[in-house]
C-alpha cells in the first residue's frame, strides 16, 4: 500500500483540456494508503432493511404541516398533538411530528425483515417492547435509545401494500446522438415534488467511534464511503443497509465527527432533475427558505436541493443516487469540502463550523471534558481548511 498522504491524484484529460488535481481520490479498502485506519465492524445483532420513519418535535404543528405538504409529503392523519406523513411509495408513515415545547429531532425507526430480530434486540440490547403502536403502518416494534439520546425504533411486519410510486409522465430526452423527442415539448408540472420515499438522515457527534460502532452493532450497517482526516483517522462514514444481493442506497445513515451532537439533515427522494427544479421554484413561491442547491453530490452521486423547515432543520430533495450490493467494498477518501459535491454552488457557510466564540466555547468544553484531543481538533480544522475547488479563481 502507498504511504503517501497526498489528497491529489492526476486526472486524465482530453488533448488541449487543462488538467487539475482530483479533489476526491477513492481507494478500495484493501488498497487504501498505509496510514489510513480501517473501519472495524463489530458483529451485528440484526440487519436493518430500511429507514421506517423520522420523529420530530415542534411547538407549532400548523407551520410544520404547511411546510411538509409544500415539500411533497402526504398527510395521513392529524391528531391534537401529532401529525403523521407518508411518501408515495408506501401508505406507511415515514415522518412523525409531535407537539413539543422546543423544536428538536427526537428519533428514527428501522425496518427489519424478520420479527424474530425484535427478540434479539430485546434480549441482547435491552430494547423495550411497544405494546400499542400508534404510528400508521402497523407491525410490531421495540425501542432503544442511541448514545445521542434519540429514540430508535425497530419494526417488523409493517404494511406497505403494493409499491406505487407516483411519477409524472416524462418525454424522452434528446441528446447530441439521438433525438427521440420530435414535435413535442418538455413542460414539467409546477408544484410540490411527489416525495417517493425517506432516503437518509445525517448526524454529527462528538463521539464518532462510539456512535458509528453502536449503529453498526445494533443494525448491521455497512460502510460505503469513509472520509478520513490528515492523520488517517476516519471522521465521516456513509452507511448503507446490508441487503445481500439486493441493491441498497449508497447511504441511509451518515455519521460525522464534530463539535456537537445534533441532527444535520434528512433527505427524501423525488423523480428527477425536473422535479427538483420545479419543486424548488414552488417552495420559493411559498416563501420557504432555501439552504443549498441545485447541484450533484460526489459520494452517492445524487442531484440535490436543500431547504430549511420553519425551525431551521435542513430537508433535502434528491434524485438519481447510487445503489450498491453488500459485496461492494468500502472506499476511503480524504475529508475536505470538495468531497461533498461535484457541481453547483459552493457549500454555504452555515454548513461549516463558524470561526466565532460559540465554536471556540464548544471546542474548549470538549477539550476540558477530554471528549476531544487537541490533536484531533487540529486535524478536523486542517481537513476543512482545504479549498474546495482550488482551480477556481
Amino acid at each position: 500500500m502507498s504511504s503517501l498522504k497526498t489528497a491529489s491524484v492526476p486526472v486524465r484529460v482530453n488533448p488541449g483540456q487543462e488538467a487539475f488535481p482530483a479533489i476526491l481520490p477513492e481507494w478500495p479498502e484493501n488498497q487504501r494508503p498505509a496510514f489510513v485506519q480501517q473501519v472495524r465492524r463489530p458483529a451485528a445483532l440484526v440487519k436493518a432493511d430500511a429507514l421506517a420513519f423520522l420523529i420530530f418535535e415542534r411547538p407549532d404543528l400548523d407551520r410544520s404541516e404547511r411546510f411538509l405538504l409544500d415539500f411533497g409529503l402526504q398527510l395521513i392523519r392529524r391528531e391534537v398533538d401529532v401529525l403523521y406523513f407518508r411518501a408515495s411509495a408506501s401508505p406507511a408513515c415515514c415522518y412523525v411530528v409531535r407537539r413539543g415545547s422546543q423544536a428538536r429531532f427526537a428519533g428514527l425507526g428501522f425496518e427489519l425483515r424478520e420479527s424474530a430480530d425484535l427478540d434479539v434486540l430485546t434480549m441482547h440490547a435491552g430494547a423495550s417492547r411497544e405494546s400499542k403502536l400508534e404510528i400508521p403502518g402497523g407491525g410490531q416494534a421495540v425501542r432503544l435509545t442511541d448514545p445521542l439520546g434519540h429514540e430508535v425504533w425497530a419494526l417488523a411486519g409493517r404494511e406497505h401494500g403494493k409499491p406505487q410510486v407516483e411519477l409524472d409522465a416524462r418525454l424522452p430526452a434528446n441528446t447530441p446522438t439521438a433525438t427521440p423527442r420530435v414535435n413535442a415539448t418538455v413542460r414539467p408540472p409546477f408544484g410540490p415534488s411527489k416525495v417517493a420515499k425517506l432516503g437518509h438522515v445525517v448526524f454529527q457527534t462528538t463521539d464518532f467511534t462510539g456512535l458509528t460502532n453502536w449503529y453498526m452493532r445494533h443494525f448491521g450497517l455497512l460502510p460505503t464511503d469513509v472520509l478520513y482526516l490528515p492523520d488517517g483517522s476516519p471522521n465521516l462514514i456513509f452507511f448503507r443497509f446490508d441487503r445481500g444481493d439486493e441493491p441498497a442506497d449508497h447511504h441511509s445513515v451518515v455519521i460525522a465527527g464534530g463539535l456537537a451532537d445534533r441532527y444535520e439533515h434528512s433527505a427524501y427522494e423525488v423523480q428527477d432533475l425536473d422535479a427538483l427544479g420545479q419543486s424548488s421554484q414552488y417552495l420559493r413561491s411559498k416563501g420557504w427558505k432555501h439552504a443549498w442547491g441545485i447541484g450533484r453530490h460526489s459520494l452517492g452521486s445524487q442531484l440535490f436541493d436543500y431547504w430549511f423547515d420553519p425551525y431551521g432543520a435542513e430537508h433535502e430533495h434528491y434524485a438519481d443516487g447510487d445503489v450498491f450490493t453488500a459485496d461492494y467494498a468500502p472506499r476511503y477518501s480524504p475529508m475536505n469540502q470538495g468531497g461533498v459535491w461535484m457541481w453547483g454552488d459552493d457549500v454555504p457557510p452555515h454548513m461549516l463550523p463558524k470561526p466565532n466564540l460559540t465554536t471556540l466555547w464548544h471546542a474548549a468544553r470538549l477539550l476540558w471534558r477530554r471528549k476531544l484531543s487537541l490533536a484531533r481538533l487540529k486535524q478536523m480544522g486542517a481537513a476543512l481548511s482545504e479549498p474546495a475547488r482550488p482551480w477556481m479563481k
